[in-house]
């Protein structure tokens, strides 16, 4: 009897595992159909929005290759007359997407900007030319204008909402081989980005979404969208050592766009506010030379002239610590709080200068659209800490700096016009020789590049004497 009842219960013992176990399966199948299916249906809704960019730029060139001697081309010129210019035509291919059913669409700016023809690919097929309405470098967007019937907008999210680690889906045209998009899938893995600004422009490429959905050429301007389908970012760039996707790639935050998006439709010219200052991150080395507790801020490294930065009594060395009443904890920060300052508005700098907190107020002003350049002057031949100068017109220029120094560790290179050592102006190479006499423990340095702290050089066979 006993027997029988144990063999009874470990029958259904083993039905209810084995039926556990089928369903659990079964319930782990439909969640993947299921995830399956939404990315489907954001195949399908998104697609239909998303347009393949095509364009041609044409350029004129000498028909001749002489390469510069201008003498072998005027020998040439002599014997067989005027060079005849040769017109040749460069072709470029990008994505974007329709954020209006009137054909009003969103793109890279890089993607469009310099071309003499455009012409706009629909997923249907049709193809339409395409005008700019208006474009702005700055933040690497551009919205195009086509007349066609039965378009479909997409949604747009808040960007601000988007986290680390939630589905990211990029949709758009790589390598234009063919007018239906492409669909790649990935999270986003990481957020406010920054990127170099480009050589070829005044491109502020911060506060980035980063994504490893795949993102090829031609993937530029297309939107990078979330589970629901809405987007979230602007697809606009990759790193890569193959000129390929290789998992890191980067989206433009919808809401930069949003911001921006009625004064490009009505091809009004987008304005940014203006502070007028060089500025850089606190590091320990820094915050110590300062003499402030933490890293949170920026330190202005140089105040230009007739700026709002020095209308306002702003001064090299200040640490700017709040903007308008919100914090400043990065030169990111900073950066893009002064951008979206309404122009003409008294702003509230909260600002650290020999170690007191001072209000300033400063109005904003325009940011120009071309800014002077602040790299250091060439470099002409004395050593400290590693570093060897030359001056030259009123100037002292680093003109060598050795590699493992401390000036080398604290990223000076030649070329670097030094503007202060320790606070103390730095205008000849007597300044520069009485203050170095009378260094002693890490050094604050002063470049046209920003600050730095070079480290007290410790010599074999000599002691330290602790001012470290």
């Amino acid at each position: 009897m006993f027997r029988r009842s144990v063999i009874a219960v470990f029958g259904i013992l083993l039905l209810f595992w084995f039926g556990y176990g089928v369903s659990a399966e079964m319930q782990d199948l439909a969640a993947v159909k299921s995830l399956e299916n939404a990315f489907a249906n954001v195949a399908d809704s998104v697609g239909p929005s998303v347009v393949s960019i095509s364009t041609v730029h044409t350029a004129k060139i000498g028909g001749s290759r002489l390469g510069n001697d201008e003498t072998f081309r005027q020998f040439f010129k002599d014997f067989f007359g005027d060079i005849p210019e040769r017109e040749y035509m460069q072709r470029g291919i990008g994505s974007g997407f329709i954020i209006d059913k009137d054909g009003y669409i969103l793109t890279n700016q890089h993607v469009v900007g310099s071309a003499d023809k455009i012409e706009v690919i629909l997923s249907d097929g049709r193809k339409f030319p395409a005008k700019i309405m208006g474009q702005d470098m700055r933040a690497d967007l551009a919205v195009l204008k086509i007349n066609a019937a039965d378009l479909k907008a997409l949604g747009l999210d808040d960007s601000d909402k988007v986290r680390i680690g939630q589905f990211a889906i990029a949709i758009g045209n790589p390598f234009g081989i063919a007018a239906k998009p492409t669909v790649t899938v990935g999270v986003v893995s990481a957020l406010n980005r920054s990127l170099p600004r480009s050589s070829r422009g005044d491109r502020d490429y911060s506060d980035l979404i980063q994504t490893d959905a795949a993102i090829n050429p031609g993937n530029s301007g297309g939107p990078l969208v979330d589970i629901d389908g809405k987007v979230i970012g602007i697809n606009v760039a990759i790193i890569s050592t193959t000129g390929g996707y290789q998992g890191i790639g980067f989206a433009i935050p919808i809401n930069v766009a949003k911001r921006v998006l009625n004064d490009l439709i009505s091809g009004k010219k987008v304005l940014y506010g203006w502070l007028g200052v060089n500025v850089q991150d606190i590091d320990e080395d820094l915050a110590k030379s300062f003499g402030i507790t933490d890293t949170k801020g920026v330190v202005v490294a140089k105040v230009m002239a007739d700026s709002p930065a020095e209308r306002g009594k702003m001064k090299t060395g200040d640490i700017i610590k709040s903007f308008d009443g919100k914090p400043v904890e990065n030169v990111r920060e900073l950066l893009k709080l002064v951008g979206r300052a309404p122009i003409g508005n008294k702003i509230k700098v909260g600002v650290i200068r020999d170690k007191r907190d001072i209000i300033l107020d400063i109005v904003i002003a325009q940011r120009p659209d071309s800014l002077e350049d602040t790299a250091g002057d060439e470099p002409g031949g004395g050593a400290w800490r590693g570093i060897n100068v030359t001056e030259k017109e009123g100037q002292v220029i680093v003109s060598d700096v050795e590699p493992g120094s401390p000036a080398d560790m604290a990223g000076l290179r030649p070329g670097d016009r030094i503007i202060e050592l320790n606070r103390q102006s730095i205008k000849s190479a007597a300044d520069y020789n009485k203050v170095i006499k009378a260094a002693k423990g890490d050094v604050l340095l002063l470049t046209a590049r920003g600050y730095a702290v070079i480290k007290e050089e410790i010599k074999e066979g000599r002691e330290n004497d602790g001012n470290r």
